[in-house]
C-alpha cells in the first residue's frame, strides 16, 4: 500500500492566489458586464524589451542549425550568463562572487521553495510576518513547520513587521537555524536599512544560522543607501544564500529565468557536530539530480539585459512600473488610506479602513469598484487588516482603478 506524505495534507486546500482567482471568476460570472481591473497578482504587463527579443530570436535561429544547436546545458547555467551576473550585478557594488557560486534557475520561486531540501527537517525556521507564502508552504511539505494552531504554525518563529515597528523585524532572543528575509519586501514593499541588515548577519554568524535572502525586487530600489544584496554586509558570505529573479526585473514571468548565489563559505553542520558541509556542493549535487538546467534561449535572453541597450531598456520598464506606484500611492493617500511601500518596491501595503478584515475588504472592493487586491492576511497573521496592491498593471488601468476607488468610497 502506497502511503501519502501527510505533511501535504496540512496545507490549505488552495494556494492564496488560486483562492483569489476563484472568487474573481465567480464575480465575473455574476457580473458579466463589469470589466475587472486586477491590482492583486504580481504579474507584469509590459512586453519584453527589444534587446531581449533580439537575443531570443538569435538563440532560436542557433537551435535550427546543427553546428550551433544545443541540447542539455550545464545544471549551474552557461558560463556566459554566470559571468555576466558576476560582472554586472555584484562587482559594481564591490562584491566578489565566483561564477561557480552562481546557479541559474527557472525563476526564484523554484529555488526559494526547494532550497530547504538540503537542510535537516528539524531545523528551526524564522520568518518575517507577513511573508511570501512559498517560504512556509515548502517547509510544511517537508514537515518542518509543525501544525497549524490559531493561525500560526507551531514550529515557525514569526517576526511581526507592522506599522508600529516600522516594518523592521526584531532579532530573536534565541537561536533560529533558518531565517527567511525578503527585501525589498513582498508583500509590504518596505526595505531594510544597511544597519538593520548588519544585525541579522551578525546574529547568523553568532548562532551559526543560515539566512535565505530573497532579493527578487532589488532592481526597484531607488534609495542609494539601501543594500541591493546581503553580500554588501561584511561576513554575509559565511551565512547567506541569495535569490534573484528576472521575472519582475525584466518581465520574465513567462520566460522563466533567475539565479541563486551560494558562496563556498556557507556551511551546515552534521547532527553529531563533527563535520561542516559545503551547501554549495550539496546544492550542486541536488540540482544535478533533479534539474536539467534553464533553457539556452532563456539564458541568452537574460544575458541581453546586461548589454548597454538592455540595461537602459530595463530601466525604462522599471520606471514605468514605479511611476504607476507613485500614482497609486498619491491617490490612495489622498483618499485617506495609510499606505506603505511603493517607493523602493513595486508593491503597496494598504491599511484597511476601520480595521476591516482583509478578505472582507477584498470582497467590498471587488463588488464596489470591480478592482482586485490581495488580502494581507493571506501572507500571515500580521497581514490582517491590510491589502496588497501591485504596480505591474497598465498605466490606464492603474489610473482608472484609482478613479473607481474614489467614486466607490464617496458613495
Amino acid at each position: 500500500m502506497a502511503l501519502v506524505n501527510e505533511h501535504f495534507l496540512k496545507l490549505s486546500d488552495n494556494y492564496l492566489f488560486a483562492d483569489i482567482a476563484k472568487k474573481v471568476n465567480a464575480y465575473k460570472v455574476s457580473h458579466p458586464k463589469e470589466r475587472v481591473i486586477s491590482l492583486g497578482i504580481g504579474d507584469v504587463t509590459q512586453p519584453l524589451c527589444p534587446a531581449v527579443i533580439e537575443a531570443m530570436h538569435k538563440a532560436v535561429d542557433e537551435m535550427a542549425v546543427k553546428a550551433t544547436f544545443r541540447g542539455y546545458g550545464p545544471e549551474r547555467g552557461y558560463d556566459f550568463l554566470r559571468e555576466a551576473i558576476v560582472k554586472n550585478d555584484f562587482l559594481p557594488r564591490g562584491i566578489h562572487i565566483d561564477p561557480n557560486e552562481v546557479f541559474v534557475n527557472d525563476g526564484a520561486k523554484s529555488d526559494t521553495g526547494n532550497i530547504q531540501e538540503i537542510l535537516r527537517w528539524d531545523n528551526s525556521i524564522g520568518v518575517t510576518d507577513p511573508i511570501y507564502p512559498v517560504y512556509i508552504d515548502s517547509n510544511v511539505m517537508i514537515g518542518r513547520a509543525g501544525v497549524m494552531e490559531n493561525g500560526k504554525w507551531s514550529n515557525v518563529n514569526y517576526m511581526p513587521c507592522t506599522a508600529e515597528n516600522h516594518f523592521i523585524p526584531q532579532i530573536p532572543d534565541h537561536r533560529v537555524d533558518m531565517i527567511y528575509l525578503c527585501y525589498p519586501n513582498n508583500p509590504t514593499g518596505t526595505v531594510l536599512p544597511k544597519e538593520e541588515l548588519r544585525k541579522w548577519v551578525n546574529y547568523a554568524i553568532h548562532n551559526e544560522s543560515i539566512i535565505l535572502y530573497d532579493a527578487a525586487y532589488e532592481a526597484y530600489i531607488q534609495d542609494d543607501s539601501i543594500p541591493h544584496s546581503i553580500y554588501e554586509i561584511r561576513g554575509a558570505r559565511k551565512v547567506a544564500i541569495e535569490f534573484h529573479s528576472y521575472s519582475k526585473t525584466a518581465g520574465f514571468t513567462g520566460v522563466r529565468c533567475g539565479y541563486t548565489i551560494i558562496p563556498k563559505e556557507v556551511m551546515a553542520t552534521t547532527l553529531d557536530g563533527k563535520e561542516k558541509v559545503s551547501l554549495n556542493h550539496l546544492w550542486d549535487r541536488r540540482q544535478s539530480t533533479k534539474f536539467n538546467g534553464t533553457s539556452y534561449i532563456s539564458q541568452r535572453a537574460a544575458e541581453a539585459i546586461y548589454t548597454p541597450e538592455g540595461k537602459e531598456q530595463v530601466k525604462e520598464t522599471i520606471k514605468y512600473y514605479m511611476d504607476n506606484a507613485r500614482i497609486m500611492h498619491s491617490a490612495l493617500t489622498r483618499l485617506g488610506f495609510d499606505v506603505y511601500g511603493g517607493v523602493n518596491a513595486p508593491y503597496l501595503w494598504v491599511k484597511t479602513p476601520d480595521n476591516t478584515p482583509s478578505w472582507k475588504f477584498f470582497e467590498e472592493m471587488l463588488f464596489g469598484a470591480s478592482v482586485v487586491c490581495t488580502p494581507g492576511v493571506g501572507f500571515g497573521p500580521s497581514g490582517e487588516g491590510y491589502i496588497r496592491l501591485t504596480s505591474f498593471g497598465d498605466r490606464a488601468d492603474c489610473e482608472e482603478a484609482m478613479q473607481r476607488l474614489e467614486k466607490w468610497l464617496k458613495k
